[in-house]
């Protein structure tokens, strides 16, 4: 995809702003941008004492164990649609 094609925007996630470009939507970057954001306070408000770097780590660590449940789900229901079609 061409440079000019990507979108760019700035966020801002806990505190700090970052410049995102992609291939998405605005709408759908400040959206990952704002879950992350939430999760990262989410974190901090339970412990208060960490850096924003080890929020950050796990922010991710939990954001990944969320997309391999849903993974695991999605697996699981493919299955059984091959079962329910024969």
């Amino acid at each position: 995809m061409a440079d000019k094609e990507k979108t760019r925007i700035d966020v801002d996630i806990y505190g700090q702003t970052y410049k995102m470009v992609g291939k998405e939507t605005s709408f759908h970057m400040r959206q990952v941008a704002s879950i992350v954001d939430d999760k990262m306070r989410e974190i901090s408000s339970h412990n208060p004492n960490l850096d924003s770097t080890k929020i950050a780590v796990l922010a991710a660590v939990n954001s990944v164990h969320d997309y391999l449940k849903l993974k695991e789900q999605v697996e699981q229901m493919e299955i059984q649609l091959k079962k329910l079609k024969g």
